[in-house]
């Protein structure tokens, strides 16, 4: 099946990607590779400043670089004027994101504003945005998905990975395991709307996600194997939105749902964890097999139920009689009117999510 799109596009890829035991060592000789030059900033955070970016700045040094350092909280407006800030003060000429996915996110927009490279070097993977390019930003009380640039190079070190808390893995798995419908959404809107629709992005969606779904049973906490497992489909899943050239094939209606769950019950889950729970009742409505995701996701230990989100089964219910209501240029299994209060209720004790 040809891909539909017409027109030119420009498709941007990480040019190269290292994953394993130690990698963060060779950070410094990565961007010798690419030939980068002048100052390097890190985009990290306080937790994993002391660790991960330690070890970083230890690389770029040996490989004589000027390294300097922007310690920052979550994705926000404020933290992103801090790292433009501090990057045109050293005169920065590329960003190192050091940290989970706020702080690769900041230093994405940050790189897009400035007009200068950076690279991802995830030390946890609750999503796919390691490598998407896509970031989410808050401003104010809205969360905003935004376009950003692809990292130059992706640096995943899965010793590095393997000692974040495993709910954090386990939801990065959850949010690739929710390509399942997010395709299945992009195909309907092609059907039913004429949307230019690219076989090649959902067919490497597609793929991260049987990845995922396949080796569930053998990803585990404290095990680096789990993590080698993992972090390729999850790289994989945010390549796929460089060539749809948009987040159409990992995202749709249980993306949807997880987004005004953000309102209803802020802070309660992880994107991931919402979207994974999401995806096993979208994945009724599209009348697939969403036993085999609820299954998988179990395996893994990722949440199945809103208990498990922390979110009640009135808030639950709330959210997907409005998630529709939150992309309506995205057409998806919620339609334009979305469900209503006893059809949530419904689907929810059906699927066992309540």
């Amino acid at each position: 099946m040809l891909d539909s799109f017409t027109k030119a596009r420009t498709m941007q890829f990480p040019r190269q990607v290292l994953a394993g035991h130690g990698c963060v060592g060779q950070s410094g000789a990565v961007c010798r590779d690419f030939e980068l030059n002048g100052t390097a900033l890190i985009v990290t955070g306080p937790t994993t400043g002391t660790l991960a970016a330690g070890m970083v700045k230890d690389s770029l040094a040996e490989k004589k670089y000027e390294v300097q350092q922007v310690e920052v909280g979550p994705a926000t407006q404020a933290n992103l004027v801090k790292v433009e800030e501090v990057a045109k003060d050293v005169r920065a000429s590329f960003l190192l994101g050091v940290g989970g996915g706020s702080k690769i996110d900041l230093a994405k927009l940050g790189s897009v504003n400035l007009k200068i490279p950076f690279l991802s070097i995830p030390t946890s993977a609750s999503h796919d945005g390691i490598a998407s390019p896509r970031a989410s930003i808050k401003d104010g009380g809205n969360s905003l998905s935004l376009n950003a640039n692809v990292p130059l190079g992706i640096i995943a070190d899965t010793a590095l990975i393997v000692k974040a808390p495993y709910r954090l893995l386990a939801s990065g798995c959850s949010d690739v395991i929710s390509n399942t419908t997010a395709i299945l959404d992009w195909q309907l809107a092609q059907r039913l709307r004429s949307e230019d629709f690219s076989s090649s992005a959902a067919n490497l969606a597609r793929y991260a996600a049987e990845s995922i779904i396949e080796s569930a049973g053998s990803i585990k906490p404290n095990l680096e194997e789990s993590v080698w497992v993992s972090i390729r489909p999850i790289i994989i899943s945010g390549i796929s939105m460089a060539v749809a050239g948009s987040s159409r094939p990992t995202s749709g209606s249980e993306h949807m749902l997880s987004h005004i769950l953000d309102k209803i019950a802020p802070g309660k889950a992880l994107h991931g964890e919402q979207c994974g729970v999401g995806s096993i009742m979208m994945m009724y409505l599209h009348g697939g097999d969403w036993q085999r995701i609820r299954q998988a996701l179990q395996m893994i230990g990722a949440p199945t139920t809103a208990k498990e989100l922390d979110v009640s089964e009135d808030q639950l219910i709330e959210a997907l009689v409005h998630a529709h209501e939150i992309r309506k240029d995205r057409y998806t299994i919620l339609g334009d009117r979305g469900l209503t209060p006893d059809a949530a209720g419904r689907l929810a004790r059906i699927t066992k999510v309540i």
